[in-house]
């Protein structure tokens, strides 16, 4: 154990999490001995091993496959409240552990403590909201164009449901899928990132140990740890009839051909290309505050990260001269020290990414407002730190035109209206977060009309990193098109079905067709 992690307590959070003798990344709802690979999580935050697990082999799949398909057959009979009572007690644990999750969620993937415990807070809103929903499964009823008959939908749970999750986000994504998956009644199995598998163990702990005191079915929560060679055994599998998928667009057009070619149904949360659009009319000192935390908060690596600055002219200067000189007071440092504001990148080639991404935007007429660069020496060991960067660019350049997981911001201007700079904004294959800052009444609602922003999600005066549980999450375009979490998600999750009785003596056909005996 290194000598921040003992500073900072991660070994007492391993303890908490029985994380203490890790030698599995296999589970489906109970331990058992894979012979996979070793693999192996360091810490960007030290470059320190924090431990090993076993990556999943074809054998293991299929019996985590196998337990979860019987254990659905039990748990889908039971009444949704009582599942949704068993979502509680798991969500009583999750507040109980909250600050060593947190912790470890933290030192594993890289981002400040504080939001390792918002991430953690997600988990727990997610599961309030799913206990919520579990007396809320409704459908329709409808009247029947024949007399004497009703006709009603109702929604069936779907099956084994199938979660891939990214590191950057590494316990709240699969909660916002399986607390709702679960309540409807799935059974799910999670292929965490091979790059914070602790963070899944421990989930999957927390998990197995409140299922198995409650009675639930074995397989209801399954656990699968590996590259994306594991994943395919799952997508590639027609007992998984939904695969909820976050990560890069690449990676997502590739889940979604592989499901597609045996028709099943997926939940793409892919790439983003953020955008926040600065009118005349803006508060300056807010649009410092959303734009700066959109940019580097987890050092850049969250979905909807502010990657792009589209200032009005008349106000450029001074906007880009507020960023800049906030960039100025950021410290990176320590993410379990909560006097920093900015973490490491979770690895090395990420690293590589981001120095690429600024030589790039220079090739291409940019010019760098805020230098890059990794940071060296005492507190930085592990190579993974760098400097939050800005750089004046175009948005056709081919560098903007793509998502560079890291954090780098480009600014830009825009004339004339706000449609001009929905032009900009809306000129990108990705289409997940926006925001505009404007106190114009008129331009708000311009940017939320049909033709306005094109992205799933759109704000007025708050920046583009960040949701609420209640609302749907999700973008369009390359994002994939997906919706989790919140209003009406749940039924992604489910198979409707439309139902029609009849309570009369006869039997009259459709279309008038007369068939008598």
């Amino acid at each position: 154990m290194s000598q921040i992690a003992k500073e900072f307590g991660i070994d007492k959070a391993l303890k908490e999490l029985g994380l203490k003798d890790i030698n599995n990344g296999t589970s489906t709802g109970k331990d058992f001995f894979s012979n996979g690979e070793i693999i192996e999580s360091y810490s960007p935050v030290d470059g320190a091993l924090i431990g090993k697990v076993k990556a999943t082999t074809k054998e293991d799949f299929e019996k985590v496959i196998s337990t979860a398909s019987e254990g659905f057959k039990e748990w889908r009979t039971l009444p949704a409240p009582q599942r949704g009572e068993v979502v509680r007690k798991f969500n009583d644990e999750l507040r109980r552990l909250k600050e060593p999750l947190g912790k470890l969620v933290s030192y594993e993937m890289g981002k400040s403590y504080q939001e390792g415990l918002g991430e953690v807070q997600e988990m727990i809103d997610i599961c309030d909201f799913a206990v919520g929903l579990s007396r809320q499964l409704h459908g329709l009823t409808m009247h029947s164009e024949r007399p004497g008959h009703r006709m009603y939908e109702q929604y069936h749970p779907l099956g084994v449901v199938g979660v891939i999750s990214a590191f950057n986000f590494p316990v709240a994504v699969w909660s916002w899928n399986t607390a709702l998956a679960w309540v409807c009644g799935d059974a799910c199995i999670w292929k965490g990132s091979e790059k914070t598998p602790l963070t899944s163990v421990a989930c999957q702990n927390i998990a197995a140990r409140v299922f198995s005191e409650n009675g639930v079915p074995e397989g209801i929560s399954c656990l699968i740890t590996g590259d994306h060679t594991v994943g395919e055994m799952m997508t590639k599998d027609e007992r998984v009839p939904l695969i909820s998928a976050t990560g890069s667009t690449r990676m997502g057009k590739i889940v979604a051909k592989e499901v597609a070619g045996r028709l099943g149904k997926t939940l793409l949360e892919l790439g983003g290309n953020n955008a926040i659009i600065v009118t005349p009319d803006a508060n300056i000192k807010n649009t410092v505050i959303g734009a700066v935390f959109g940019a580097v908060g987890t050092c850049g690596q969250r979905c909807t990260s502010t990657r792009r600055l589209i200032v009005h002219e008349d106000i450029y200067d001074k906007v880009k001269d507020a960023v800049v000189k906030a960039y100025g007071q950021l410290r990176i440092g320590n993410p379990l020290d909560e006097n920093n504001h900015v973490g490491p990148l979770i690895d090395k080639d990420s690293v590589k990414n981001y120095l690429n991404a600024l030589k790039k935007v220079e090739e291409e007429g940019g010019k760098v407002l805020v230098e890059g660069g990794v940071l060296e020496g005492e507190g930085y060991e592990s190579g993974c730190y760098v400097k939050p960067a800005i750089a004046e660019a175009e948005n056709h350049f081919e560098i903007v035109q793509h998502e560079t997981f890291a954090p780098v911001l480009y600014i830009m201007k825009y004339k004339g209206d706000v449609t001009d700079a929905l032009k900009l904004q809306n000129g990108v294959r990705q289409g997940l977060s926006s925001a505009i800052m404007t106190n114009n009444l008129r331009e708000a609602e311009r940017f939320l009309s049909v033709e306005g922003s094109d992205c799933g999600i759109s704000n007025v005066n708050i920046g583009t990193s960040g949701a609420e549980i209640g609302g749907a999450f999700g973008g369009e375009k390359d994002t994939g098109g997906g919706r989790e979490s919140g209003s009406d998600a749940w039924k992604v999750y489910m198979r409707r079905q439309t139902n029609t009785i009849n309570y009369t003596t006869e039997l009259p056909l459709a279309q008038g067709i007369k068939f008598d005996l």
